[in-house]
């Protein structure tokens, strides 16, 4: 069972777009895929368009056990719900006296029956983000094509790096290059400057597509919404990536 964060401390790079889509991808490939939401937002199950009961916050405060919050969204494809209740989450693990780091870890020890567990985080860093990477192994970084995301990658992984110090196992498996836009200069620029900070880590791009911005709006992931978009093909080719091994 493969552990994967989406995470990335900026706000606006498409973490729970590619999450969403990624995930999609590996269910229709066959792979048994659960969508852990860790965000307030609770954007996934929106994404999907799922109601959300008992989620990732019961979980961990103990109020709810795992066969209660795992929802069938697809076939394959499952979520545990976020939402506002998580901010309580935050409050509650921050008062621990001991391994505040490792209450997601033990919430969902006894998982089992997945080939991927993909979590969406806050773009924040945070309490609950920390847990997050001490659960998981490996790291995908969506970066939008914007100076500021180029600047705050850096430091984000920066960040990273300190965890891992702690944290035997964790690393980043790749940077996700996002709304790129081949008709703007800027996005071929920034694109280059993240390949020559980050060679090796940066795979390929998701193009620019309005409908990867509607999709959610319908509640279906990119392949049910524009299978023969642009939006579809980026995120086929990176769920086979990832599925390969990356």
């Amino acid at each position: 069972m493969r552990k994967i964060a989406f995470t990335n401390a900026k706000g606006g790079v498409a973490k729970t777009t590619t999450c969403v889509n990624i995930g999609a991808g590996l269910a229709l490939a066959g792979y048994r895929t659960l969508l852990v939401d860790c965000d307030t937002q609770g954007q996934v199950t929106k994404s999907l368009g799922i109601q959300a009961g008992e989620g990732l916050a019961e979980l961990v405060q103990g109020d709810a056990s795992l066969d209660d919050v795992q929802v069938e969204a697809r076939e394959n494809l499952f979520v545990i719900s976020g939402g506002g209740a998580l901010s309580g989450t935050k409050r509650l693990i921050s008062r621990r006296d001991m391994r505040s780091e490792s209450a997601l870890s033990e919430a969902l020890e006894d998982l089992r029956g997945y080939d991927f567990v993909l979590l969406d985080t806050a773009p924040s860093w945070d309490v609950l983000n920390v847990n997050c990477l001490f659960y998981v192994e490996e790291i995908l970084s969506p970066v939008s094509m914007e100076v500021l995301a180029l600047q705050g990658i850096g430091d984000f992984l920066s960040r990273v790096k300190e965890v891992q110090r702690y944290r035997d196992g964790l690393f980043i498996r790749g940077i996700i290059p996002t709304f790129y836009d081949g008709r703007v200069k800027k996005s071929a620029e920034i694109l280059e400057q993240l390949e020559r900070h980050f060679p090796d880590a940066v795979w390929p791009v998701v193009r620019y597509n309005s409908k990867l911005s509607e999709a959610p709006g319908f509640g279906q992931h990119i392949f049910e919404y524009a299978k023969k978009s642009h939006g579809a093909a980026d995120y086929a080719r990176l769920a086979e990536r990832l599925a390969k091994g990356g």
